[in-house]
């Protein structure tokens, strides 16, 4: 018996340390920039009330942070099936560069400018009357692509 425990404890302890034996670069690689990932919980029986909201409310946003390159890409996903307390609607940005996050005030009060010149802020305040009844933000987190080698 005690010759089982030795060796569970042997494959316990290099299975503990196999990750530092991984090399960055060699076994995997980071790739350029970030997703923001936003994940939040919606009633089941209003994410397409939601995702409709969004359509018209963070669209139009991505898509001016899209055009002065800020960010390059965007989506949004939805979980098939619900868990309660678990998100089921996610919001993703990709930026390019960390650099992105850096304060700008022109370029921003720009941004903040367009935007509203597309989708003002009254409309804005329509589009998200009544999300608090049916939505939870759970997680906001920054998250990098890798690439294993092959």
């Amino acid at each position: 018996m005690s010759y089982l425990k030795v060796a569970v404890a042997t494959v316990s302890a290099f299975l503990a340390y196999s990750p530092l034996l991984s090399e960055p670069y060699v076994d995997y690689t980071p790739q350029k920039g970030f997703w923001d990932v936003n994940a939040i919980e919606v009633d089941p029986n209003h994410v397409d009330d939601y995702l409709t909201g969004l359509r018209t409310s963070q669209v139009t946003g991505f898509e001016v942070l899209k055009k002065r390159g800020i960010i390059d890409d965007y989506k949004f996903m939805v979980r098939n099936g619900y868990v309660k307390g678990s998100p089921n609607v996610l919001i993703m940005t990709h930026s390019s560069t960390n650099a992105m996050q850096d304060a700008d005030k022109a370029r921003d009060q720009a941004v903040e400018k367009e935007i509203y010149a597309v989708f003002s802020r009254d409309q804005g305040d329509k589009a998200v009357a009544g999300y608090e009844k049916y939505r939870t933000f759970i997680d906001n987190a920054q998250w990098t692509d890798i690439v294993m080698a092959k």
